[in-house]
């Protein structure tokens, strides 16, 4: 598998596998329920990740 491919495997483990691990309501992060601040994490770390993809796709290098 290409490295882009590996990279968005990412948001969807820290989505569907992390939320098992963080289902708890202590400690509070910035306010927030842990799992909250964890569900809330993976969707910038989604973005951050997307963008990540876009940079590595060859499609994307060409001039047009």
């Amino acid at each position: 598998m290409r490295l882009r491919h590996l990279l968005a495997l990412v948001p969807v483990l820290g989505m569907l596998g992390g939320a098992f691990f963080a289902d708890r309501t202590e400690p509070y992060v910035l306010g927030l329920p842990f799992i909250l601040f964890w569900m809330v994490a993976c969707v910038v770390l989604t973005s951050v990740v997307l963008a990540v993809i876009y940079t590595l796709d060859p499609a994307n290098r060409s001039g047009e």
